[in-house]
């Protein structure tokens, strides 16, 4: 059988991000969000431009979705699924670093907690499935704010404090979510609860869309290094994770 197309699947991708975004969105922001060049979203735009798959806005030159495709389905991944491809390698994840692991999407500008395996061992914890997380001071919720196309609009409802470190200046919290995307990965320590540190890696669906994050979190001196900063065989445990998990999803 022949393999899938990757243009094709980037086309599906960006119609997703139009179908499901509040308003039209630029090339720019569609490149950012899928990790693709501007080039090769532009040449995308004009094929499904000139197909009548997406339509320009007269004014600024963004795009949204066309005429022919008002019935598309284009929601986001189905949470259901997201978690029964996730959870084969949340569990192991929790067993091999001994810390507690979420699986998280981003909805309505706040991550949703889909799965969540306890720390190993015997201290008393509470489930977060279901329960939602402040996207700007969180590690998932940097990961996946980073590729959203709408990020702009989470910062203009405001970033209220958790703790003393939280991030709630618009312009740094751009800064950081620029790093995200060049590093691949993101951070938080003790921006949410004091003593505690987290780390996230993107999960992408087809054509490289990114459909959630898993992390990992803990105490900050076992999460970081002396100097604050997030262990590095910390992280390449969680990327490979992340990697595994987007496998399954665009192989299913």
């Amino acid at each position: 059988m022949p393999g899938s197309v990757q243009s094709i699947e980037r086309a599906a991708a960006i119609l997703r991000l139009l179908g499901g975004a509040p308003g039209p969105l630029g090339v720019t922001e569609l490149a950012e969000a899928l990790g693709l060049a501007k080039g090769t979203t532009h040449g995308l735009l004009r094929t499904l431009h000139r197909v009548g798959f997406v339509e320009q806005d007269g004014t600024g030159g963004k795009y949204r979705i066309g005429t022919a495709l008002l019935d598309l389905g284009s929601g986001p991944l189905d949470l259901n699924e997201l978690r029964s491809h996730a959870i084969n390698w949340a569990d192991p994840l929790a067993a091999r670093t001994g810390f507690a692991v979420r699986i998280g999407a981003l909805q309505a500008g706040a991550v949703i907690v889909v799965h969540h395996v306890f720390r190993p061992d015997d201290t008393q914890q509470k489930l977060d499935v279901g329960s939602s997380l402040p996207a700007h001071a969180t590690a998932l919720g940097k990961a996946l704010l980073a590729y959203a196309p709408n990020a702009s609009v989470v910062l203009a409802k405001g970033l209220p404090p958790y703790s003393h470190r939280t991030i709630t200046d618009p312009r740094d919290l751009r800064d950081t979510l620029d790093r995200v995307r060049e590093r691949g990965w993101a951070a938080e320590v003790e921006e949410m609860t004091v003593g505690q540190a987290g780390i996230a890696v993107p999960i992408r669906g087809y054509g490289g869309l990114v459909v959630g994050a898993i992390g990992v979190s803990g105490a900050v001196d076992r999460v970081c290094d002396p100097g604050r900063r997030p262990r590095t065989a910390l992280v390449n445990r969680v990327r490979d994770a992340a990697r595994a998990v987007s496998r399954d999803l665009q192989n299913d």
